[in-house]
């Protein structure tokens, strides 16, 4: 039976104020700081939403991670923080000023100091001049009110920040941070303030947008001179439509930090998103997936429409991973889609795409792949090609590649047999997996002889031996088990792997594998006996 720890003083102070709705509103001026956090929890939980729209206007730190509150959105919660917002938002277009004459400057300061002390989100002290009644000019002293929230985080987020009464993870505002931070600033005018950034992940699919974002998005929409939707991730699955197009419209595309495209995009509709991605200039992530070339589609028409996209990523410079999946307009033209990349790549994705032997040789020459920290070649069918190119690319990256994946490439023995001295100088390497290829165990024992010494070295997925296959191609499982104890053996001489997993082919009655660590896993169909 656990035992469920008791209610902190700080929780019970909030559950006392919001057993009286009216009362709790009036406080909100007068509520420590270190209250906010658990009584907005309290009043979320319980569904208070007029002591929600007013904590809202009156929140004392600098975001707002209601994302965070919320397994998945929640209309009615959003509605009651967009109509706090929009609240707020009107007291800053329309700040109520104490004006206060100054015909003896020390006299009004004076006067203000009060007035300062009891608002603690005011930072700035400004000196006009106003013209009064009949024409005189007198000197006046105002206080601008600086809110403090400055974004509403509509994501799933990590819930520290309600963790933590202070914010920290998000801004240092103790009670004394502020009073240490609470400067006069004499000057004839207010400093600009920031857009309002509403923060929102999004996955966009080809059917119409669900309640709540299409709630979301009019409301920005008729704001958008006063605040900036912004998205670190976006991802799209299905053809792009015009309500697609519409939602790219809205954003502050330069938040975009991430991006997925997922779908069986015509290269025609590709070229014309291209000019959305252009003005992502912080995208870091940039991953396009199943783009397929129409038998009709010529090699001019092909290399116009990599031009519309590929000329996008000049603005880039904060682009360091590209991931490519099943993009079937990429052979033939690897050299035109990464010569536009002008920044070291950490990241260098192509999986499950033909390559010519140009693209192939390519690689090697690609100067902006020497930094590499994780190089994907998945599902590239290398049996005819020479892997001379992949030896150079892995000696130049042999100090920073962290993670190589060569699964079901169709490499040979004699392949990685050439492959081996690079990989052995691979001092970085943590995760390796070459699962998928058809390799005799002689070839994995001269592999993980030459590899055993690599001291970071701590996932490595292989396939099993081919001995472990009868003639007919059934897996025999005693030889198997067998034969990766062996194979094991070799690395335990050396060190002590986290993860090392050998694997056959699919059972051809039920799909699954056999997979060997630390002895046999099988499947359950009659053919596994």
């Amino acid at each position: 039976m656990s035992i469920q720890s008791p209610p902190t003083l700080l929780e019970l102070a909030g559950r006392s104020l919001l057993s009286n709705k009216s009362r709790a509103v009036l406080d909100l001026e007068d509520l420590p700081i270190e209250l906010f956090p658990p009584l907005f929890v309290e009043a979320f939980s319980r569904g208070h939403t007029e002591v929600l729209k007013k904590m809202v206007q009156a929140w004392p730190f600098t975001r707002l991670p209601l994302g965070a509150l919320m397994r998945k959105p929640q209309l009615e919660m959003i509605q009651v923080a967009l109509d706090g917002l929009d609240m707020l938002l009107a007291q800053q277009d329309h700040p109520r000023l104490p004006m206060l004459p100054a015909r003896r400057g020390g006299e009004a300061l004076a006067m203000l100091i009060p007035i300062w002390e009891r608002l603690p989100d005011v930072e700035v002290l400004v000196a006009a001049v106003v013209t009064h009644e009949g024409g005189s000019n007198c000197p006046c002293l105002s206080l601008y009110k600086r809110w403090k929230l400055q974004v509403l985080d509509l994501r799933d987020v990590p819930q520290n920040f309600w963790r933590m009464w202070s914010g920290a993870v998000f801004d240092a505002c103790s009670p004394e941070d502020i009073k240490k931070n609470r400067t006069l600033k004499l000057g004839p005018a207010m400093a600009a303030k920031p857009p309002f950034k509403v923060f929102i992940d999004l996955s966009l699919r080809k059917r119409p947008l669900d309640e709540f974002l299409t709630h979301l998005f009019l409301w920005v929409r008729q704001r958008r001179d006063r605040l900036h939707l912004c998205c670190n991730r976006l991802k799209i699955f299905g053809k792009p439509t015009r309500h697609t197009r519409k939602v790219l419209r809205l954003l502050q595309l330069d938040s975009v930090q991430k991006v997925e495209v997922h779908c069986a995009w015509a290269p025609s509709t590709l070229a014309a998103c291209a000019p959305f991605l252009g003005q992502m200039r912080n995208l870091r992530k940039l991953l396009v997936s199943q783009v397929y070339v129409p038998a009709y589609t010529s090699q001019e028409e092909q290399e116009q429409l990599l031009a519309q996209l590929t000329s996008q990523f000049l603005g880039m410079d904060c682009l360091r991973k590209f991931c490519a999946n099943a993009v079937f307009l990429l052979e033939g033209h690897l050299e035109q889609v990464l010569r536009h990349l002008k920044t070291p790549l950490e990241t260098l994705s192509i999986t499950n795409c033909p390559l010519s032997d140009s693209d192939w040789n390519y690689l090697s020459r690609y100067p902006n792949a020497r930094q590499l920290r994780h190089l994907e070649l998945r599902g590239i069918k290398l049996t005819d090609f020479s892997l001379e190119p992949l030896q150079i690319l892995l000696d130049s990256t042999a100090t920073t590649l962290n993670s190589l994946d060569l699964e079901a490439c169709g490499i040979t023995d004699s392949q990685l047999q050439a492959l081996l001295p690079a990989l052995s100088r691979c001092s970085q390497l943590v995760i390796m997996s070459i699962h998928g290829n058809r390799l005799s165990m002689s070839t994995l024992r001269d592999l993980l002889l030459h590899t055993a010494r690599l001291s970071q070295l701590s996932i490595e997925l292989y396939p099993a031996p081919l001995e472990s296959y009868d003639a007919r191609g059934t897996i025999h499982p005693g030889r198997c088990s067998q034969l990766c104890a062996e194979l094991t053996a070799i690395v335990r001489d050396f060190r002590q792997p986290n993860i090392l997993v050998f694997s056959t082919v699919p059972c051809r009655r039920c799909g699954s594998k056999f997979m060997y660590n630390q002895g046999l896993i099988h499947c359950s169909c009659p053919t596994a006996a």
